[in-house]
């Protein structure tokens, strides 16, 4: 695939989102961006939220941002939509004017001084009001343009604001595109150590040119470990392993501290190290002649997260801590293997077996479990009712561009198989755990992200096993989550143009109460065989639509949309009244 293929799948991908002539294009854009920097791992579950004002003669703009869980790290993101038919080259002027004016929205909430002109009612203004709230607390700040243009430079200058560094990025086609063609955003970070600690590292490297990895012990100088954490920050830690890791300095961490900050020396007869997995290595000769590793590509942290973001803060907060008496023992493994669903697998073996002290989430290990293997495999069994088109269930990342490139080798073949598998037909293992949360009326789960979703989906595919009721994929089960897909994804579509933000939040409730108003009158089958919803059912979706976006507000009392719909207390608030009754003749209905 070129740059320009996929830009036209990109155009073609906000297209199909779009409602007929609906003037969203900007805020799909947007909302496509951020969700697959939420698949790299580069940020937190994000939430559309459009803001354009002016103080004085400050123009000031947002187009969404995302949260950490622990409130410590915050990202913004504002848009530089072209909506053109060709890729363009963006000046770099443009660029940085429209990150600056995100920037000036983010010095507006932090001191304080936006919430007051705004009207209390609208959704940005509970986000001025976070922001006001946890800026002191906040460890990170980064603000990300979006453009559908091309960019020469990817990031800026770090401008601060209130005293806290504020990191400006860019994420334009050129970029996506190199993380999403190969399903590998970690290809992007090649850290040279002639640079960050001045000459290669001592190493004791261990090739095998007939396994699926070579290997390598090193030390890592603690200021060279700070240094690369905060250049890459949380994608050194996420691109792989997708589990963000506190930073605040508790239990392990405190102890991590205070070894930092009173015996430095003796940090690394202290500490278990790090693992690192890269994609590839190259030697060179240490200051003492011996063996040394001079540049690692890929660079992930698969464990020892803690540690690195340990050293990074304790720096930050302690400017006095001395790094220079810092080792970090670390061992590297160095992947050889091309197959990323092979890769992936060894990968969270890795991390599975290398995460003795802190947990690794479920989300992490799961390619292999025997329910995403059979989902798999009916996914490939099972066609539509046409007979020629299928729904991809990508069980490792990337799988699906795997196909493309290995399957779609000419023109018409990848034309022909994009034809009967197009990207809009693509399941995620996260896709999954929130269509079927959603339809288990369980909105609250949902809101609570991706990760988190399809955490609490395995607990459950667990508990049933365990009570000796397995969930077991048979091709009447692959049919109905076919057809809970594409409800979400009407749903999704429909309430767009209604909600002004915090769309996620209203598709999730609005699905659950299709499912508890039909119960088991709705044909699933029936969407199955149609591939595709009725004009009727989208009416009667408008309707509740709005009466969720009205009850979330009404129920919010104040309280930011986002967090509000992840309690379960926002659940039980909203269903604890009757929404109204279907008042449109739907014909999945079994009772029409």
């Amino acid at each position: 695939m070129t740059l320009e293929d996929f830009f036209a799948e990109t155009r073609a991908e906000i297209a199909a989102q779009m409602s007929d002539g609906s003037p969203f294009a900007e805020l799909v854009f947007c909302e496509v961006v951020m969700q697959h920097l939420v698949d790299a791992g580069m940020t937190f579950e994000p939430v559309i939220c459009h803001f354009q004002g002016k103080i004085g003669n400050a123009n000031l703009r947002l187009s969404g941002y995302a949260i950490s869980e622990e409130c410590d790290q915050l990202d913004l993101f504002v848009s530089l939509y072209e909506g053109v038919d060709s890729l363009v080259s963006i000046p770099d002027q443009d660029s940085k004017t429209a990150a600056l004016q995100c920037v000036r929205f983010l010095e507006q909430c932090a001191a304080g001084r936006l919430a007051d002109r705004l009207d209390p009612s609208s959704d940005v203004y509970s986000l001025a009001l976070t922001i006001r709230e946890i800026y002191d607390e906040l460890e990170q700040v980064r603000v990300f343009m979006l453009t559908d243009g091309v960019v020469k430079s990817k990031s800026f200058k770090a401008r601060e604001v209130g005293g806290k560094s504020v990191r400006l990025e860019v994420m334009d086609m050129e970029r996506l595109f190199r993380h999403l063609s190969e399903g590998k955003p970690r290809d992007e970070l090649v850290v040279d150590f002639n640079e960050v600690a001045g000459s290669p590292l001592p190493c004791v490297y261990v090739p095998d040119r007939d396994g699926e990895y070579d290997y390598a012990l090193t030390a890592i100088p603690g200021e060279a470990l700070r240094f690369v954490y905060e250049k890459f920050g949380p994608r050194l830690l996420e691109a792989n392993v997708r589990s963000f890791l506190s930073v605040r300095a508790r239990g392990v961490n405190a102890g991590i501290q205070s070894t930092l900050r009173s015996l430095p020396e003796r940090f690394m007869a202290f500490n278990n190290g790090i693992v690192l997995v890269a994609d590839e290595i190259r030697l060179d000769r240490a200051e003492d002649g011996s063996p040394g590793i001079a540049w690692l590509r890929g660079m992930q942290i698969v464990n020892g997260g803690q540690t690195t973001a340990s050293i990074y803060f304790t720096k930050k907060k302690y400017p006095d801590t001395d790094l220079g008496k810092v080792r970090v023992p670390a061992k590297i493994i160095v992947m050889r293997d091309e197959d990323p669903t092979k890769e992936e697998a060894l990968v969270s073996d890795i991390s599975r077996y290398a995460n003795s002290q802190n947990a690794v989430r479920q989300s992490d290990l799961s390619a292999n479990k025997p329910f995403h293997v059979d989902i798999e495999r009916l996914s490939l069994s099972i066609y539509c009712p046409d007979g020629i088109g299928r729904w991809f269930y990508e069980r490792a990342a990337g799988s699906y561009n795997t196909l493309l490139a290995r399957e779609g080798n000419t023109p018409a073949k990848r034309r022909a198989l994009k034809n009967s598998i197009p990207p809009a037909r693509k399941i995620t293992k996260t896709d999954l755990a929130k269509y079927l949360m959603a339809w288990d009326v369980k909105p609250d789960v949902v809101g609570l992200g991706a990760q988190k979703c399809f955490n609490r989906f395995m607990s459950a595919l667990g508990e049933a096993e365990a009570a000796g009721k397995p969930v077991v994929p048979d091709p009447a089960f692959f049919k109905a989550l076919v057809a809970k897909a594409i409800i979400f994804k009407a749903v999704h579509k429909t309430s767009r143009p209604l909600v002004s933000a915090f769309l996620a939040n209203v598709t999730a409730y609005t699905v659950a109460v299709v499912a508890d108003s039909y119960g088991e009158d709705f044909d699933l089958e029936k969407v199955w065989l149609r591939q595709e919803v009725s004009p009727q059912f989208i009416e009667q979706v408008e309707i509740w639509a709005r009466e969720v976006n009205e009850r979330l507000h009404d129920t919010a009392n104040g309280k930011m949309i986002s967090e509000w719909a992840k309690r379960p207390e926002c659940k039980s608030a909203m269903f604890s009244r009757p929404f109204s009754q279907p008042s449109v003749d739907v014909p999945e209905s079994r009772r029409s």
